[in-house]
């Protein structure tokens, strides 16, 4: 999916939850990163994984369980964090909640 340009979006009714899901819409790809909306329902998650470039979340929406380097962070709605580039970190969904993942690739 691509959002029309020039136009006013309210960014947490861009993307709806699915039960059981987890939810993903690229608004934004270039060759130097990508912003992706994301909503995972209560209790889904992403396993332990590390991307080569610095992520920064911003949580729209509900509660998220962030592991970083097996550090815990949890963060609610309004609150952003950057993943460090080649640390491991995993997500898990407290609430249901939606987020926005900036990766800049330089």
């Amino acid at each position: 999916m691509s959002l029309e340009t020039s136009k006013i979006f309210t960014i947490k009714d861009t993307i709806e939850y699915q039960d059981n899901s987890v939810v993903s819409i690229e608004i934004i790809k270039k060759d130097t990163g990508t912003v992706t909306l994301f909503a995972f329902d209560e209790d889904e998650g992403l396993s332990e994984h590390s991307a080569p470039f610095d992520a920064m979340v911003q949580v729209l929406d509900g509660t998220l369980e962030l592991r970083i380097d097996k550090k815990e962070y949890i963060l609610n709605e309004g609150d952003m964090i950057v993943m460090p580039a080649n640390i491991p970190h995993a997500l898990h969904a407290k609430t249901k909640f939606k987020m926005m993942l900036t990766m800049i690739k330089s």
